[in-house]
């Protein structure tokens, strides 16, 4: 797919401008492209994925109850799907809410590109997808629904800092949805989501995993 210096993919322009873990800037792995289908509430993608990025080889089971569990209505304009990885979340919200902008950002430069192929690859119109570390590629611009399958290997001081930055970054009435595992901090992130919030609801919960709401 080649190098290139800026990632910032406006798809209903079709255009590219610009230039070890999964949230890794710029991953070393050897390639190894593998393409999949995935189907969630009636919408089937074709994705392209590659080593190096998250869940690369089946759509991640928390990502699958995620998606499964959002709250999503036409009143929504503008989604900032937060650590996009190569697509999943942001291109599947974008294809069921079409009048939405759906920004997209990962620090993973590797996985901003796949998420590039795979809005294209799909026909999607609707997305705007930068590189860049959390907030930074969208700095001052807010949003009706910020969703999130957070890199608990981060560490909670970045997990929580995500929590805080999304009150901040959410219009009145919008909501922070996330998945986490149960045994990777659930309780204490719920807990951290109603500090911030004022509440909390938990959304969804199975497979080892649970999807919580808040609204601003």
């Amino acid at each position: 797919m080649g190098n290139l210096p800026d990632w910032d993919y406006r798809a209903k322009e079709a255009n590219i401008i610009g230039p070890e873990h999964y949230y890794s800037n710029n991953p070393s792995s050897t390639h190894d492209y593998q393409e999949s289908e995935m189907k969630v509430r009636n919408i089937t993608l074709k994705l392209t994925t590659d080593a190096g990025v998250f869940s690369k080889s089946r759509l991640d089971p928390g990502t699958k109850l995620l998606l499964e569990a959002l709250p999503l209505d036409f009143e929504i304009k503008r989604v900032l799907d937060l650590g996009c990885g190569y697509g999943p979340i942001g291109l599947t919200v974008a294809k069921l809410l079409p009048k939405a902008t759906v920004h997209m950002s990962d620090v993973n430069e590797r996985a901003v590109e796949l998420g590039v192929k795979n809005a294209q690859l799909n026909g999607i119109a609707n997305v705007i997808i930068k590189s860049g570390e959390g907030f930074g590629p969208f700095p001052n611009q807010t949003f009706d629904l910020i969703v999130t399958n957070p890199p608990i290997r981060a560490g909670k001081q970045i997990i929580y800092g995500m929590v805080d930055q999304a009150f901040e970054a959410i219009n009145p009435g919008g909501w922070l949805v996330l998945v986490i595992k149960t045994k990777h901090g659930a309780k204490s992130m719920e807990a951290k989501m109603n500090s911030v919030f004022g509440n909390v609801t938990e959304l969804e919960k199975g497979g080892g995993y649970r999807v919580f709401g808040s609204q601003k």
